[in-house]
């Protein structure tokens, strides 16, 4: 496997061994002892897999209290995938770093806990895959604009995504500033 740093410290670019023979391919897309190696250092709990049509944008989503780290890969399709450091105090604090995950490529980002997270789909649809470091708790989740001009991400879509209702009026980052956790060095 190929591990490349980010703009932003702990989040990971992964590019599993693709192993492929007329058969087809195997990819090993978790192995604790290497992904740990790696700088993967969460244990996850919690398996997500979602499916979307083309142009919808899931995020930026984070949870405070019960904080998720992330290892996401699309499986299907194509997606823009974006992490964003909401701690408060952080050298990089309202930064972001996005890449193109592909069930092509196999290529994963790991998304450590302090971020927010969200993707948007570039094919006709796509399904995404994550692992998570905690358990789901809706009332713990704090949703952040896609399009807050104060964080600037670069989604490669040029018309209006499909957002949920929830995503529609999710509040900017410096209208969530009292909520966000804190950055500890």
């Amino acid at each position: 496997m190929h591990v490349e740093m980010t703009s932003l410290p702990g989040v990971l670019l992964i590019t599993p061994t693709v192993h492929r023979d007329p058969r087809g391919f195997f990819i090993e897309t978790y192995h604790q002892q290497r992904y740990q190696a790696a700088g993967v250092d969460a244990l996850f709990v919690q398996d997500n897999h979602s499916q979307s049509v083309q142009g919808t944008l899931r995020g930026l989503h984070a949870q405070l209290l019960r904080p998720q780290a992330k290892l996401v890969r699309c499986v299907e399709g194509v997606i823009w995938d974006v992490a964003v450091d909401i701690r408060v105090g952080s050298p990089t604090f309202g930064q972001w770093t996005g890449a193109e995950l592909s069930a092509a490529t196999g290529r994963q980002i790991y998304i450590p806990t302090g971020f927010a997270h969200g993707f948007v789909v570039l094919s006709d649809r796509a399904q995404v895959e994550y692992k998570c470091s905690d358990v789901y708790v809706a009332d713990d989740q704090l949703g952040l604009r896609w399009n807050d001009p104060q964080l600037g991400v670069q989604w490669p879509q040029a018309v209006e995504p499909i957002l949920s209702d929830k995503d529609k009026v999710a509040p900017l980052l410096k209208d969530a500033l009292d909520r966000l956790p804190r950055y500890q060095a």
